[in-house]
């Protein structure tokens, strides 16, 4: 299903199961797909509205260009869907830049937050120069660990479409962090919802030590740790993270 905002982008969505609802949100480039099997683990007990990011998997606008403001236009969208599906309250689970938008939601709409859980979230952005150039031409120039985000970025949008998503991406977090780096830190004390951030011991862009600072500054935030784990921790320890969020949902 898709829902036209007031700006006439489209964000693609589903919505299936029956219970309090669950908001998840998938990583940076990836769609729902991405977190189908946490999906269909929660959907037995919850109903889950599961959405494309703005500018990826079947949501528009597309090609995105990424602007500094995103994260903040993106909460904003991804609430404005919740208006129109008539969801007052619900849980927000997100990987990465789902987990970034779920605690800014959580900020912006205390009120509209039963909880949270994130992994590879940290409220904030910190990365090197030569990451983010890295991050710039991964589509011309992948090396290591990231030929694997090249490969599938290509596949999922093509050459010419992954370049100007990529390009504009690193160009916006590289603004954002000479600013200072904030998404929702400096907004966290108005997460007032329980909030579980989840990291990876090796996670190189939300270190274990940035994130359990964000969930400390949470009043009711808790912080754990996937050991050994990397960004990806739904992969790397996919078997715990499932019963982990939905223990916590079911306890929240």
């Amino acid at each position: 299903m898709a829902w036209s905002g007031p700006d006439g982008r489209r964000l693609y969505y589903e919505d299936t199961g029956r219970g309090d609802t669950v908001v998840l949100l998938h990583g940076w480039g990836g769609s729902i797909i991405e977190l189908d099997h946490l999906r269909r683990e929660l959907v037995s007990g919850f109903r889950v509205v599961a959405v494309d990011l703005p500018g990826s998997g079947r949501s528009e606008p597309k090609p995105r260009h990424y602007a500094p403001g995103y994260y903040l236009d993106d909460a904003r969208a991804l609430l404005g869907l919740l208006d129109r599906l008539e969801v007052g309250v619900a849980h927000l689970v997100g990987f990465s830049d789902g987990g970034e938008e779920a605690l800014l939601m959580a900020a912006l709409a205390p009120g509209r937050a039963l909880s949270a859980v994130t992994w590879g979230a940290a409220g904030r952005v910190e990365t090197s120069p030569e990451m983010l150039d890295a991050l710039a031409h991964v589509v011309d120039a992948p090396a290591g660990p990231l030929e694997t985000l090249a490969a599938y970025l290509v596949q999922a949008y093509g050459v010419a479409e992954a370049r100007i998503m990529t390009e504009s991406w690193a160009g916006a977090l590289g603004a954002i962090i000479e600013s200072g780096g904030d998404v929702s830190r400096s907004r966290a004390a108005l997460i007032t919802c329980p909030a579980l951030l989840i990291t990876g011991t090796h996670d190189p862009f939300c270190p274990p030590e940035l994130v359990r600072e964000m969930a400390d500054a949470i009043p009711r935030g808790e912080f754990r740790e996937a050991t050994g784990g990397g960004h990806d921790v739904h992969r790397s320890h996919r078997g715990w993270l499932v019963s982990t969020v939905a223990d916590w949902l079911s306890d929240h």
